[in-house]
Protein backbone atom coordinates (compact mmCIF):
# COMPACT_ATOMS: atom_id res chain seq x y z
CA UNK A 1 0.00 0.00 0.00
CA UNK A 2 2.94 2.38 1.38
CA UNK A 3 4.54 1.80 -2.36
CA UNK A 4 1.28 2.48 -4.43
CA UNK A 5 0.54 6.06 -2.73
CA UNK A 6 4.27 6.90 -3.05
CA UNK A 7 4.23 5.90 -6.88
CA UNK A 8 0.82 7.97 -6.89
CA UNK A 9 2.60 10.96 -4.99
CA UNK A 10 5.80 11.04 -7.56
CA UNK A 11 2.82 10.91 -10.72
CA UNK A 12 1.14 13.88 -9.27
CA UNK A 13 4.29 15.86 -8.78
CA UNK A 14 5.33 15.22 -12.12
CA UNK A 15 1.97 16.19 -13.74
CA UNK A 16 2.34 19.50 -11.37
CA UNK A 17 5.65 20.58 -12.74
CA UNK A 18 4.82 19.77 -16.10
CA UNK A 19 1.70 22.27 -16.25
CA UNK A 20 4.30 24.80 -14.44
CA UNK A 21 6.65 24.25 -16.95
CA UNK A 22 3.99 24.89 -19.78
CA UNK A 23 2.43 27.94 -18.24
CA UNK A 24 5.92 29.85 -17.88
CA UNK A 25 6.91 28.99 -21.77
CA UNK A 26 3.36 30.15 -22.77
CA UNK A 27 3.92 33.15 -20.44
CA UNK A 28 7.36 33.49 -21.72
CA UNK A 29 6.23 33.89 -25.82
CA UNK A 30 3.42 36.34 -24.75
CA UNK A 31 6.22 38.62 -23.36
CA UNK A 32 8.34 37.95 -26.08
CA UNK A 33 5.63 38.54 -28.29
CA UNK A 34 4.40 41.64 -26.69
CA UNK A 35 7.87 43.18 -26.70
CA UNK A 36 8.28 42.75 -30.53
CA UNK A 37 5.13 44.82 -30.68
CA UNK A 38 6.24 47.62 -28.30
CA UNK A 39 8.92 47.64 -30.59
CA UNK A 40 7.06 48.32 -33.95
CA UNK A 41 4.51 50.13 -32.23
CA UNK A 42 6.86 52.58 -29.96
CA UNK A 43 9.46 53.28 -32.84
CA UNK A 44 8.02 54.58 -35.87
CA UNK A 45 9.42 53.79 -38.96
CA UNK A 46 10.62 56.75 -41.49
CA UNK A 47 10.96 57.20 -44.69
CA UNK A 48 10.99 59.39 -47.87
CA UNK A 49 9.03 58.93 -51.33
CA UNK A 50 9.96 59.73 -54.57
CA UNK A 51 8.43 63.26 -54.74
CA UNK A 52 10.60 63.57 -51.62
CA UNK A 53 7.54 63.18 -48.73
CA UNK A 54 8.64 63.14 -45.64
CA UNK A 55 6.60 59.80 -44.11
CA UNK A 56 6.19 57.65 -40.50
CA UNK A 57 4.34 54.53 -40.01
CA UNK A 58 2.99 53.96 -37.02
CA UNK A 59 1.24 50.73 -35.93
CA UNK A 60 -1.23 50.13 -33.37
CA UNK A 61 -4.17 47.60 -32.36
CA UNK A 62 -7.43 47.88 -33.37
CA UNK A 63 -9.26 44.58 -31.61
CA UNK A 64 -8.07 41.48 -33.30
CA UNK A 65 -7.17 43.64 -36.32
CA UNK A 66 -3.38 45.39 -36.70
CA UNK A 67 -3.54 48.88 -37.92
CA UNK A 68 -1.10 50.79 -39.74
CA UNK A 69 -1.26 54.40 -40.42
CA UNK A 70 1.14 56.54 -43.02
CA UNK A 71 1.07 59.74 -42.51
CA UNK A 72 3.28 61.63 -45.07
CA UNK A 73 4.02 66.19 -45.42
CA UNK A 74 5.88 67.11 -48.41
CA UNK A 75 8.18 69.98 -48.94
CA UNK A 76 7.60 73.62 -48.69
CA UNK A 77 7.06 75.45 -51.96
CA UNK A 78 7.64 78.51 -51.52
CA UNK A 79 4.73 80.45 -50.47
CA UNK A 80 1.97 77.73 -50.77
CA UNK A 81 1.72 75.46 -47.82
CA UNK A 82 3.37 72.10 -48.14
CA UNK A 83 0.52 69.36 -48.79
CA UNK A 84 0.43 66.32 -45.78
CA UNK A 85 -2.09 63.22 -46.29
CA UNK A 86 -1.76 60.32 -44.08
CA UNK A 87 -4.33 56.53 -44.66
CA UNK A 88 -4.90 53.74 -43.05
CA UNK A 89 -4.16 50.27 -43.79
CA UNK A 90 -5.81 47.10 -41.45
CA UNK A 91 -5.52 43.62 -41.41
CA UNK A 92 -4.05 40.48 -39.88
CA UNK A 93 -0.56 39.61 -40.33
CA UNK A 94 -0.47 37.83 -37.12
CA UNK A 95 -1.80 34.85 -38.83
CA UNK A 96 1.57 34.88 -40.61
CA UNK A 97 4.47 32.41 -38.71
CA UNK A 98 7.48 34.57 -40.25
CA UNK A 99 5.40 37.96 -38.98
CA UNK A 100 5.13 36.64 -35.14
CA UNK A 101 8.79 35.92 -35.12
CA UNK A 102 9.88 39.60 -36.72
CA UNK A 103 7.15 42.37 -37.14
CA UNK A 104 8.94 45.19 -37.72
CA UNK A 105 10.60 43.25 -40.97
CA UNK A 106 6.93 42.87 -42.13
CA UNK A 107 6.37 46.64 -42.32
CA UNK A 108 9.82 47.35 -43.64
CA UNK A 109 9.39 45.43 -46.33
CA UNK A 110 5.70 47.64 -47.12
CA UNK A 111 8.07 50.56 -46.59
CA UNK A 112 10.09 49.43 -49.19
CA UNK A 113 6.95 49.58 -51.60
CA UNK A 114 5.84 53.00 -50.41
CA UNK A 115 9.20 55.07 -51.11
CA UNK A 116 8.90 53.81 -54.90
CA UNK A 117 5.25 56.18 -54.81
CA UNK A 118 5.57 59.44 -55.68
CA UNK A 119 2.23 59.36 -53.17
CA UNK A 120 2.88 56.90 -50.57
CA UNK A 121 -1.01 56.81 -50.38
CA UNK A 122 -1.26 55.81 -53.98
CA UNK A 123 -0.48 52.59 -54.07
CA UNK A 124 -1.83 48.99 -53.82
CA UNK A 125 -4.76 48.60 -52.04
CA UNK A 126 -3.26 45.46 -50.45
CA UNK A 127 0.34 44.97 -49.55
CA UNK A 128 1.68 41.44 -49.57
CA UNK A 129 5.27 41.56 -48.36
CA UNK A 130 7.71 39.16 -49.26
CA UNK A 131 7.87 37.02 -46.15
CA UNK A 132 3.89 36.64 -46.13
CA UNK A 133 3.29 36.76 -50.06
CA UNK A 134 1.71 33.37 -49.89
CA UNK A 135 -1.13 33.55 -47.06
CA UNK A 136 -4.41 34.96 -48.02
CA UNK A 137 -5.91 38.35 -47.82
CA UNK A 138 -6.98 38.37 -44.67
CA UNK A 139 -3.48 38.17 -43.18
CA UNK A 140 -2.02 40.98 -45.77
CA UNK A 141 -2.32 44.76 -44.60
CA UNK A 142 -5.28 45.76 -46.86
CA UNK A 143 -6.20 49.75 -47.95
CA UNK A 144 -8.92 51.16 -45.29
CA UNK A 145 -9.03 55.05 -46.10
CA UNK A 146 -7.30 58.05 -46.25
CA UNK A 147 -6.94 61.84 -46.50
CA UNK A 148 -7.83 63.96 -48.15
CA UNK A 149 -9.65 61.72 -50.50
CA UNK A 150 -7.79 60.70 -53.42
CA UNK A 151 -9.26 61.70 -57.24
CA UNK A 152 -10.52 58.66 -59.05
CA UNK A 153 -9.22 57.78 -62.10
CA UNK A 154 -12.34 57.76 -63.76
CA UNK A 155 -13.30 60.59 -66.19
CA UNK A 156 -15.78 63.02 -64.87
CA UNK A 157 -18.83 64.13 -66.84
CA UNK A 158 -18.62 67.60 -68.62
CA UNK A 159 -21.07 70.05 -66.19
CA UNK A 160 -23.65 71.90 -68.82
CA UNK A 161 -24.07 75.00 -69.08
CA UNK A 162 -26.94 76.64 -66.59
CA UNK A 163 -29.94 78.21 -69.09
CA UNK A 164 -28.78 76.38 -72.18
CA UNK A 165 -31.21 73.66 -73.41
CA UNK A 166 -29.90 70.27 -74.78
CA UNK A 167 -30.46 69.77 -78.47
CA UNK A 168 -30.54 66.11 -78.64
CA UNK A 169 -28.38 64.81 -81.48
CA UNK A 170 -29.96 64.31 -85.01
CA UNK A 171 -30.02 61.03 -86.09
CA UNK A 172 -28.93 60.65 -89.57
CA UNK A 173 -31.21 58.66 -92.06
CA UNK A 174 -30.47 55.28 -92.35
CA UNK A 175 -29.92 54.63 -96.64
CA UNK A 176 -31.44 51.60 -97.61
CA UNK A 177 -28.71 49.90 -100.78
CA UNK A 178 -30.92 50.04 -104.00
CA UNK A 179 -31.47 46.46 -105.14
CA UNK A 180 -29.55 44.88 -107.80
CA UNK A 181 -30.81 43.72 -111.03
CA UNK A 182 -29.89 40.44 -111.64
CA UNK A 183 -27.88 39.82 -115.05
CA UNK A 184 -29.52 37.65 -117.58
CA UNK A 185 -27.35 34.63 -118.11
CA UNK A 186 -27.00 33.30 -121.63
CA UNK A 187 -28.39 30.21 -122.30
CA UNK A 188 -26.35 27.22 -121.99
CA UNK A 189 -26.60 24.79 -124.96
CA UNK A 190 -28.01 21.21 -124.58
CA UNK A 191 -25.99 18.59 -125.46
CA UNK A 192 -25.74 17.06 -128.16
CA UNK A 193 -26.95 20.25 -130.15
CA UNK A 194 -24.89 22.64 -132.18
CA UNK A 195 -24.91 26.73 -131.65
CA UNK A 196 -28.15 27.05 -133.74
CA UNK A 197 -27.46 29.92 -136.17
CA UNK A 198 -30.80 32.05 -137.92
CA UNK A 199 -30.04 31.10 -142.27
CA UNK A 200 -31.44 34.39 -144.17
CA UNK A 201 -33.15 33.28 -146.86
CA UNK A 202 -32.29 35.48 -150.38
CA UNK A 203 -34.83 38.03 -150.86
CA UNK A 204 -36.07 37.88 -154.63
CA UNK A 205 -34.70 39.96 -157.13
CA UNK A 206 -37.69 41.94 -159.49
CA UNK A 207 -35.63 42.65 -163.13
CA UNK A 208 -37.02 44.33 -165.59
CA UNK A 209 -37.54 42.47 -169.10
CA UNK A 210 -37.17 44.99 -171.70
CA UNK A 211 -39.24 43.59 -174.70
CA UNK A 212 -37.86 41.88 -177.94
CA UNK A 213 -38.66 41.10 -181.14
CA UNK A 214 -39.30 37.60 -181.62
CA UNK A 215 -38.19 36.02 -185.14
CA UNK A 216 -42.08 34.89 -185.52
CA UNK A 217 -43.43 38.67 -185.96
CA UNK A 218 -40.69 39.20 -188.86
CA UNK A 219 -41.47 36.03 -190.41
CA UNK A 220 -45.21 36.90 -190.34
CA UNK A 221 -44.56 40.51 -191.66
CA UNK A 222 -43.28 39.05 -194.52
CA UNK A 223 -45.58 36.19 -195.48
CA UNK A 224 -48.22 39.41 -194.85
CA UNK A 225 -46.59 41.18 -197.77
CA UNK A 226 -45.79 38.60 -200.08
CA UNK A 227 -48.16 35.51 -199.40
CA UNK A 228 -52.48 35.52 -199.90
CA UNK A 229 -54.46 36.25 -196.67
CA UNK A 230 -55.30 32.37 -196.47
CA UNK A 231 -51.46 30.71 -197.12
CA UNK A 232 -50.86 33.28 -194.45
CA UNK A 233 -49.94 30.57 -191.62
CA UNK A 234 -48.06 28.35 -194.66
CA UNK A 235 -45.73 31.19 -195.23
CA UNK A 236 -44.92 32.21 -191.86
CA UNK A 237 -43.77 28.95 -190.65
CA UNK A 238 -41.38 27.99 -194.16
CA UNK A 239 -40.08 31.77 -193.86
CA UNK A 240 -39.42 31.30 -190.07
CA UNK A 241 -37.76 27.38 -190.67
CA UNK A 242 -35.43 29.48 -193.70
CA UNK A 243 -34.44 31.89 -191.06
CA UNK A 244 -33.73 29.52 -188.61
Amino acid sequence: MRSRMTVGLLFLAAAVCVSSAQTNNSSNDNRQQQQQQRGVWDEPIRFSTKAKDSCTMVVSAAGDYTRLRVSCKGPSQGQSPARSYYCDFQGKPNLCRAYNLNPRHYFTQMMWDMRKLSHACQGPKVYRPAMCKKHPDEAQMTFLSSWPKTASSKPSRPIQEVGKPVVPAKNKPVTTPKPVKPHPQPAKPQPGKGPQTKRTTPKPVKTVSRPTEQPDSEASRVASEYCWKSLHGVCTYFISWFQN
